[in-house]
């Protein structure tokens, strides 16, 4: 009986080592490669009655951050996360925040960072149990410890749903603005910025008055953090 046990935790020892010697290898392989297609992408193919999409339909094109207008990067900071460079993955402040608005509010607030949204959608499935949470902050972490923030960023700015089927600001660029994701400008930056979380609802060539009103916010974050220096003295 005890030799039983000892073999079983000797085994279950060895997935849990094989499970994290598979995982860093693949966190460090993405950090020179770019992804075929994310967990997120595909989560929406199968889930066509939702999201009106197929394989087809995708439109999914990784680029190089070389191949990327400045303002983007400063865009989604000023929007989504402006201690980027200083965090190791978590705002530990706005998950506190969050935590406590969310015992009183209808719509829950949200403090995810742009390290942990990215972990979400390119490892991870849909859903909000404490597994997926759990897995989250692991990939997280991962990605924080093996890879840069530039890469970081740069696979945001490429997997980052965009609109229904559109994935990455290369897409986005082309399809709503008509030009390569090098020439978009600050205020185009902006309005891409405010669509999200939420781009199959709006639309940056028809914004509303709210995200009219949210883009000149995010343009006025964009100077408080810095401009243009701020991402070049960070990411460059």
């Amino acid at each position: 009986m005890k030799n039983k046990i000892i073999q079983s935790i000797k085994f279950i020892t060895s997935l849990i080592f094989i499970f994290f010697f598979y995982n860093i290898i693949i966190v460090i392989f993405f950090r020179f490669f770019d992804f075929p297609t994310t967990a997120f992408i595909q989560s929406n193919i199968e889930n066509k009655l939702e999201t009106l999409v197929s394989t087809y339909d995708i439109k999914y094109s990784p680029i190089s951050y070389s191949q990327i207008s400045k303002y983007l990067p400063l865009a989604f900071i000023a929007s989504e996360d402006q201690i980027f460079f200083d965090h190791l993955g978590f705002d530990f402040e706005q998950i506190e925040k969050a935590m406590k608005e969310n015992t009183y509010r209808k719509r829950q607030r949200g403090a995810s960072t742009i390290s942990m949204q990215t972990a979400k959608n390119v490892f991870l499935w849909s859903g909000k149990s404490f597994i997926r949470k759990g897995m989250e902050a692991y990939y997280t972490l991962l990605m924080e410890l093996l890879w840069s923030k530039k890469r970081i960023m740069e696979v945001y700015m490429n997997i980052a749903e965009m609109g229904n089927g559109i994935y990455g600001i290369n897409a986005a660029a082309r399809i709503y603005f008509k030009k390569l994701p090098i020439k978009i400008n600050r205020s185009e930056a902006a309005t891409i910025a405010a669509i999200l979380p939420n781009p199959k609802k709006r639309n940056p060539t028809r914004p509303s008055s709210y995200i009219i009103s949210r883009r000149e916010r995010i343009m006025n974050q964009m100077n408080l953090i810095g401009g243009l220096d701020y991402i070049q003295k960070n990411l460059d």
